[in-house]
């Protein structure tokens, strides 16, 4: 069973930094594809970032230039890099992950972490 969990969310102010992680458990062959998204409050899930397992990377325009995703295929881990935060990047972060595990490729999600930039 593959599992992906979120970590490093917490209150921020505005021009502050913070890094999500993503670590992907169970038994996993290739990290194939891997996403951040977010919700904020009243407001649908949104996409943020990509990265493959090859390192290529998209963003929304929303956060290009500020924010940084990467992959270490090694320790089954995503992170996140936000910095120059601002008030609208207040939300849930989740990581979705197409992964191979032993059961061949398959879709999962996190259960997310809460982002605040506020002062």
């Amino acid at each position: 069973q593959v599992q992906l969990v979120e970590s490093g969310g917490g209150l921020v102010q505005p021009g502050g930094s913070l890094r999500l992680s993503c670590a992907a458990s169970g038994s996993i062959f290739d990290m194939n594809v891997m996403r951040w998204y977010r919700q904020a409050p009243g407001k649908e899930r949104e996409f943020v970032a990509t990265v493959t397992s090859g390192g290529s990377t998209n963003y929304a325009d929303s956060v290009k230039g500020r924010f940084t995703t990467s992959i270490d295929n090694a320790k089954n881990t995503v992170l996140l890099q936000m910095n120059s935060l601002k008030p609208e990047d207040t939300a849930v972060y989740y990581c979705y992950g197409n992964v191979k595990g032993p059961m061949g490729y398959g879709d999962y999600w996190g259960k997310g972490t809460l982002v605040t930039v506020s002062t």
